[in-house]
């Protein structure tokens, strides 16, 4: 069975995180456990390279916490240039895959407020009346009509992440 600690304790995150090894190695058991951890990073990143770093900060810290796991993954959210997007970092002892999730344009309001230092999850709670919303569908769900989620969005993101664990291509050398 693999252990694979998710660095985060948001369900949402748990969940694309869980689904998407049960997926790709569905013929060994898997099981997540999420813990607290720190990004090292703003609440809200607001580059690509800040997101990235706080996942892979992340993966550090939860790495620390639990080094008898087998993977440690991170699911980091971040704004750039008017866009949400998440980056994924996944870790075993000897490598690690990434990958940038998807991203949606954010409606000027909300641009404005993350200018000024707010969180899109608070943000977006504060304009749909969602409590906690970042927990579940998350700015993605309340953009498409609940079509998306950050689960499904997400999940997309940790399979990417996780093709050099499973594709020997990436084992080879280049010479």
């Amino acid at each position: 069975m693999y252990l694979i600690i998710a660095a985060t304790t948001n369900p949402a995150k748990i969940q694309a995180i869980s689904e998407g090894f049960s997926d790709l190695f569905e013929h060994q058991s898997c099981h997540t456990e999420g813990v607290e951890v720190d990004s090292g990073v703003a609440a809200q990143p607001t580059t690509n390279l800040e997101t990235r770093t706080g996942a892979r900060q992340r993966v550090a810290q939860a790495r620390r916490l639990r080094p008898n796991a087998d993977f440690w993954v991170a699911i980091e959210a971040g704004v750039e240039d008017g866009s949400a997007f998440a980056w994924v970092v996944v870790e075993n002892q000897t490598q690690r895959g990434e990958s940038r999730s998807a991203s949606f344009m954010l409606p000027g309001v909300i641009v404005q407020s993350i200018a000024n230092g707010k969180e899109l999850g608070e943000e977006m709670a504060r304009l749909t009346g969602i409590e906690n919303i970042k927990q579940k569908g998350g700015a993605i769900g309340a953009f498409t009509a609940g079509k998306l989620s950050r689960t499904r969005v997400y999940y997309q993101a940790v399979i990417l992440a996780l093709c050099p664990f499973h594709n020997a291509i990436y084992q080879q050398n280049s010479d």
